[in-house]
């Protein structure tokens, strides 16, 4: 009767109620692991709803995996708003410092197709375009050609090398 579920939790905030709760209690595993368990591997996205799925087999063990969350979502919850801009070209939401844009990388980049940081960041300012999020106050449009230029190198060069 082995199986899998698949369930979005917040970060860190996973509790033995539902989604979790009803599908885990007619399986063999202790649903209080399971929750302690995604917990500890989803701490680091504190409240945003993270992708999980929950492998168990008969005797009771598990296997956790866990996903990252949409590029979106991890934007909102950095910069702390709900809803992105109706009209993103015209009305911005709010700003991001290049710091912000990095962690946000950093975060998403292992379900990413780019190599390292520095592509991840593209995808990350790409994102913010369709939000209506500037990056240190420009559109998020002109942070790609300020990157190619070299004016984030340092910046950039110690997230590759720490990579």
């Amino acid at each position: 009767m082995a199986g899998t579920i698949e369930v979005l939790v917040p970060g860190g905030g996973a509790d033995p109620g539902p989604p979790l709760g009803p599908e885990l209690g007619p399986t063999p595993v202790d649903v209080q692991a399971v929750v302690n368990e995604i917990n500890d591997q989803t701490a680091a996205f504190d409240g945003t709803e993270v992708p999980v799925t929950v492998e168990y087999d008969d005797d009771g063990s598990f296997s956790i995996e866990v996903g990252v969350p949409p590029t979106a979502a991890l934007i909102k919850d950095e910069l702390g708003f709900e809803t992105g801009s109706g009209e993103p070209n015209e009305e911005f939401v709010a700003d991001m410092s290049v710091e912000q844009l990095k962690t946000v990388a950093e975060q998403k980049l292992p379900d990413l197709l780019a190599y390292g940081v520095r592509n991840a960041a593209k995808e990350v300012a790409g994102t913010c375009v369709s939000l209506g999020v500037t990056v240190e106050g420009e559109d998020a449009r002109t942070f790609n050609e300020r990157l190619e230029a070299g004016e984030y190198d340092g910046t950039f060069e110690e997230a590759e090398a720490a990579a």
